[in-house]
């Protein structure tokens, strides 16, 4: 019988009843409760109602389970060295910022939700104590311990700990300390930490093919790294020229370019791609007219995935810049990489590097 095919079960439920009645199940000396008239029942539709039941019931499940934990982007090492976002699903805390810090502890909680390849950056048994001001200011305090580290660590902990912390909309600015002493400088290379840190001053910094810094200041892009299947999205911050006012432009050239030989990261703009007209930038939203170039290899007009994540994520590192248009030819009628219509500017995903992102 199909499952559409609908049965008349009136018998059915007279003999249960009666059944019902015999056992005592109805309660002795009491009047059987009165039997509505046979209905006609459908299996599909049953199917359908226990199917819906289901779905709701694990969607509250979700509900609570995610209301148990907050997702959390913790900077950590990659087996290439570089600093390197990663979104933790993290016990839900009011002191989400510090939790943040104490899961960048070697041999700390994060032990057991460090993605393959990735190691920790703060020395083991560093106890950490953080105080947010009304102005953004972040201060960590770090027990002793935090002073045992190798010295080609020292630029990485100052950068996974300023960027762990600035994700978070009420830090502006991160100092550090130790035992309540501020810290001017790192305590074993000796790096100046001036007068607090912010992503301004760079993560995975590429100086290379730059003779003289004097005359340009940070950029920052996105590129892909990781491996076939496990790709994920690395920060580098390269130095670019001050006489190159638009950043925007800057942000494109620099992904033309591609990450430096010696970095072990890709890019995936041709070096074909090109802008045919100025990038327009109002309420937020920046507009990009392509050449054709940036369709790669695909016949229809499909942006490569990697590609569309790596400028989003590039470009809306910078100030006042919240989604980006694409277009080809003048055309805003494109697709991803899975084939889906790119309909609306895209927007920063909320967190980096999250299996899906």
């Amino acid at each position: 019988m199909s499952k559409a095919a609908k049965v008349t079960i009136a018998s059915t439920m007279l003999a249960t009843a009666v059944f019902l009645s015999g056992c005592g199940i109805l309660g002795s000396g009491e009047e059987p409760a009165k039997i509505d008239p046979p209905k006609e029942v459908s299996y599909e539709n049953d199917a359908q109602d226990l199917e819906s039941s289901e779905n709701s019931e694990k969607t509250e499940a979700n509900k609570a389970a995610d209301a148990q934990t907050v997702k959390t982007e913790l900077y950590l090492i990659d087996k290439n060295g570089y600093v390197v976002p990663q979104t933790i699903e993290l016990p839900n805390s009011k002191g989400v910022a510090k939790q943040a810090l104490e899961y960048l502890v070697v041999n700390g909680p994060v032990s057991n939700v460090l993605p393959n390849g990735f190691r920790a950056v703060l020395p083991a048994d560093t106890e950490v104590d953080l105080n947010i001001n009304k102005d953004g200011v972040a201060v960590v305090d770090f027990s002793p311990e935090f002073k045992n580290y190798k010295k080609e660590d020292e630029l990485k902990i100052v950068q996974a700990v300023t960027w762990t912390l600035t994700q978070f909309d009420t830090v502006k600015k991160v100092k550090l300390q130790v035992n309540g002493q501020e810290l001017k400088e790192m305590p074993v290379d000796g790096t100046p930490l001036q007068d607090g840190l912010t992503r301004a001053h760079g993560i995975n910094l590429d100086t290379s093919n730059v003779a003289d810094i004097t005359n340009t200041r940070p950029l920052t892009v996105y590129y892909v790294g990781g491996d076939e299947g496990s790709h994920y999205y690395v920060p580098v911050t390269k130095r670019i020229s001050e006489m190159k006012q638009d950043n925007v432009a800057a942000v494109i050239d620099e992904l033309i370019k591609g990450p430096s030989y010696s970095y072990n990261l890709l890019s995936d703009f041709m070096p074909d791609v090109k802008l045919l007209d100025s990038p327009k930038l109002s309420e937020g939203k920046v507009t990009l007219n392509f050449n054709e170039s940036i369709l790669g290899s695909f016949k229809e007009k499909k942006v490569s995935q990697t590609m569309l994540d790596a400028l989003v994520l590039s470009l809306t590192e910078q100030s006042g810049i919240k989604s980006v248009e694409l277009q080809v030819n003048g055309s805003s009628k494109l697709m991803n990489g899975d084939g889906k219509p790119i309909t609306e500017p895209v927007i920063r995903p909320e967190k980096v590097n999250t299996g899906s992102f």
